[in-house]
């Protein structure tokens, strides 16, 4: 699940930018219930770009932005809830991170999806239900407490 976080130079330290690629990781986990999940966990992955303050625009004037951008297979994310949470939530994540340098109305996600068979991780393509035993299969399983 790739994220691309783009920003304006000056919006995020290089620790602000660590913390919301955490957060950002964290949100799409959580949101798609698979948190602690090893599989997952393990191909959240990304980049960060900061571009030149003149080089990112609003109707045609800098200013100071972010761009959040996730890429999908089409399984995850699928209702318009889970869209809509990880949207909201990955805007609080950047809009945090830079500590009022950025309005919360310049910052933009979109979310891809990627076909069914056109995910790959290490060379291999996963089909959907490929991906879902590879999800189950790192599955942690849940622990049954017991009083005495």
């Amino acid at each position: 699940m790739p994220i691309t976080l783009t920003v304006s130079e000056g919006l995020l330290s290089s620790e602000a930018q660590a913390q919301a690629f955490a957060g950002l990781t964290d949100a799409v986990l959580d949101v798609a219930g698979l948190a602690g999940n090893e599989f997952m966990t393990a191909n959240v992955i990304g980049s960060i770009n900061v571009l030149p303050a003149a080089h990112v625009l609003a109707a045609g004037k800098p200013v100071a932005a972010a761009f959040i951008e996730l890429k999908l297979p089409e399984i995850a994310l699928a209702t318009a809830e889970a869209k809509r949470a990880f949207i909201a939530r990955a805007t609080d994540v950047v809009e945090r991170a830079a500590e009022g340098r950025v309005k919360r109305e310049h910052i933009w996600s979109n979310i891809v999806y990627a076909p069914e068979g056109a995910w790959g991780i290490a060379g291999q393509s996963y089909s959907n239900a490929d991906l879902i035993a590879a999800i189950a299969g790192a599955a942690v399983p849940e622990v049954e407490t017991r009083r005495a």
